[in-house]
């Protein structure tokens, strides 16, 4: 199992490095709109539409987002960012402490087509914090890969409370804690080297602790690194009611799209809302 998720996450990064560095934006949209359509066919399924009818809800799905790229601006779509935004804080983050509508009812399936909206808008932030730089992007999701890094290991020697134990017993309110407090910190030296390190100039904490100063910045920081916990425990919600492992297995070793995502969906719309106003 190790050396296949070694193979698969080397032959990602063969595959996402080049397209992400050498700014050819056919490329990157093309890889971006496949992972969109695995994405919308495993919520699909995971929703309770059969294979045939997930398949086809993926490839809509990416139609639709083919053509919302090219016509709309992807830096500035506020309203579509804000929205996502609203939907996790009234509709998916309560269910976590209310659980989840049963599957082929009329809310599961209105869940289903809000849930493949906050995927979508999610992939569409991607699009759209790429064209500010690659490097730009990059700064956000390494906030996302931090904050999960630093849970592990936090979780691993502090964790005694269980964060969620009825969804996804391994986490804890220690790990949560723990990755919040390695954002802050990585975001913080970051902050105060970015005056003698150019590239960091244009990245996600150091323009937003320009504009904003350093309390916002915390407060903003700490509502991702809570977005994304969010968004972790959905997911897992989602796969506990279909009785499954892993999304798909469409990434040998590491499940399906929505297993490596889960955690940004809440994210990027929120990072690409606040970068609308820097």
């Amino acid at each position: 199992m190790l050396k296949t998720r070694i193979i698969t996450a080397l032959v990602l990064l063969a595959v996402l490095l080049p397209v992400l560095f050498f700014q050819y934006f056919p490329a990157f949209a093309v890889i971006v709109t496949l992972f969109l359509g695995a994405a919308v066919w495993e919520g699909a399924r995971m929703f309770g539409l059969k294979d045939g009818p997930a398949r086809i809800a993926g490839i809509v799905g990416a139609l639709l987002f083919v053509g919302l790229m090219y016509k709309a601006q992807p830096g500035s779509a506020t309203a579509l960012y804000a929205i996502a935004s609203l939907l996790w804080l009234i509709r998916y983050a309560p269910s976590l402490g209310l659980g989840l509508p049963q599957l082929g009812t009329a809310a599961n399936w209105s869940m289903a087509l809000t849930f493949g909206f906050a995927v979508f808008v999610c992939f569409f932030a991607i699009v759209g914090l790429y064209l500010r730089s690659p490097v730009y992007l990059l700064s956000v999701l390494v906030l996302v890969w931090i904050a999960d890094i630093g849970a592990y290991f936090s979780g691993k020697a502090f964790g005694k409370r269980k964060l969620a134990p009825t969804i996804s017993p391994g986490k804890s309110w220690e790990g949560a804690i723990g990755g919040g407090i390695a954002v802050l910190v990585i975001a913080t030296i970051s902050i105060l080297a970015a005056a003698g390190v150019p590239w960091l100039q244009d990245t996600f904490a150091v323009r937003l602790q320009a504009r904003f100063g350093w309390g916002v910045t915390m407060l903003a920081l700490l509502v991702i690194v809570a977005a994304s916990v969010i968004g972790d425990l959905f997911e897992s919600q989602l796969k506990r009611r279909a009785a499954v492992k892993d999304s798909s297995n469409l990434l040998p070793g590491h499940g399906g799209v929505l297993d490596r995502v889960d955690a940004l969906i809440p994210v990027l719309p929120i990072a690409a809302l606040l970068s609308t106003w820097l």
